[in-house]
């Protein structure tokens, strides 16, 4: 009797999010943080963005929106597709950039034709087609010349079909070595990527995959237009609230539940941590010099107690469900899965004034890249900070500082 290859991904899928999950929890640590060392070199002044004119206190201008540096390696038309390489999105949009980026790594080097995937959630029968929430259109015609590509699974039987397990960032020669010779017995694999480290920082030399990750990690996916449309509303909406500070606004990526597995409701202590709790992000901030009635957004998406630490301090401080249009609500923050509500978050945080990783992880280093690509680099690393006040450029993410984002590599 033949294996349904359905009963083989749904093991695969649920194992790999456990792994996942373990990694978010003991290898995420923010880089240290380093006290500026106050030159004024041309790496400081092109890094750290100027003061934003007629605004008192810390916030900046945005710098130059990068342009894309790599160039797009297209298939000759004589070129035949070998076969089938399909996939599933999972655990949120923050992982999806880094699963599309393989899979399509995967299926140049292959040779194969790449099929839109669908999008999984973390519990049985919690699916989504891609068009739910991202603009198929946009993701096919950024691909058209790189990879062939096909918005329908084609049937594949069980013995043409390999499950094969590839880590984030997959290399040239991982494929030549552990998935060429299964794609050519099989005909057809199924990727499931795996995460043994949620770090984005760039490799020390160029590689040839390197333009191909580039385009598919950073230039494939837009949210589709009812999706974006609630993301403007939200910011316009965030917006308007910040009219003293010239409609400018703070987004912290603060989810409780995550912060409860860390433990990061605990004040006090010293070092590198890994999350920052509400409290721990006020005093930050007010050390910082923003003031009490700075805008707020945070990525919880309905009110907890324990955010009330951070509202004592920054009154103005908004979830989803509280900025989100009514008439919006039922159908992105009450259905069965919360893949409307991790997008959402996501957008926000990317085209927020400043951004601030209360948890690091994985959605910290890829809302960094978007940030980096359109010159909104005021990323601020919580620390605690043992003086009444600080100065924001000694917190800057070192993904801008340094450079060593992987987005450096993909924008110039």
């Amino acid at each position: 009797m033949g294996v349904d290859p359905r009963q083989v991904l749904a093991g695969v899928l649920t194992v790999t999010m456990f792994v996942m999950l373990g990694d978010m929890i003991k290898r995420d640590h923010f880089d240290t943080v380093q006290p500026a060392v106050h030159d004024t070199s041309k790496a400081v002044e092109h890094t750290i963005a100027s003061v934003a004119k007629g605004v008192d206190g810390p916030w900046k201008e945005d710098g130059v929106t990068l342009k894309p540096c790599w160039k797009k390696q297209v298939f000759e038309e004589a070129d035949e597709s070998l076969g089938y390489v399909t996939f599933s999105l999972t655990n949120g949009p923050e992982y999806h950039v880094s699963q599309i980026a393989d899979a399509v790594v995967v299926a140049r080097q292959l040779r194969a034709t790449l099929v839109i995937p669908d999008i999984r959630g973390s519990e049985p029968g919690d699916r989504r087609n891609f068009d739910d929430v991202y603009d198929v259109d946009k993701f096919v015609t950024s691909l058209d010349g790189v990879v062939k590509v096909v918005k329908s699974q084609p049937k594949i039987s069980a013995r043409n079909l390999a499950v094969v397990k590839v880590p984030n960032r997959v290399t040239e020669e991982y494929i030549a070595d552990n998935i060429e010779t299964v794609f050519k017995t099989k005909g057809n694999i199924r990727l499931v990527t795996y995460f043994p480290s949620v770090n984005m920082k760039k490799d020390k030399e160029r590689t040839d995959t390197d333009s191909v990750a580039c385009l598919a990690m950073l230039g494939t996916l837009e949210p589709q237009t009812e999706v974006r449309e609630v993301v403007d509303s939200m910011i316009d909406r965030l917006k308007t609230l910040s009219k003293k500070s010239n409609g400018q606004f703070v987004a912290i990526d603060l989810r409780v539940d995550i912060l409860e597995k860390k433990g990061c409701h605990k004040n006090g202590g010293s070092g590198s941590k890994s999350c920052y709790s509400p409290q721990d992000i006020a005093f930050f901030l007010r050390k910082l010099g923003f003031e009490k009635d700075t805008t707020v957004y945070v990525t919880q998406t309905k009110w907890h107690s324990s955010l009330d630490a951070l509202k004592d301090f920054f009154p103005k401080t908004y979830t989803k469900e509280s900025i989100m249009p009514m008439e919006n609500k039922e159908k992105f923050l009450n259905s069965d899965t919360t893949e409307f509500e991790k997008v959402i978050d996501y957008y926000i945080c990317s085209e927020s004034d400043v951004f601030v990783p209360a948890i690091s992880g994985l959605f910290y280093a890829n809302v960094a890249g978007k940030r980096i690509a359109s010159g909104k680099t005021q990323i601020l690393v919580p620390a605690d900070i043992p003086t009444p006040t600080a100065a924001p450029e000694e917190f800057v993410s070192s993904y801008v500082t340094k450079k060593n984002h992987f987005a450096y590599s993909c924008f110039c």
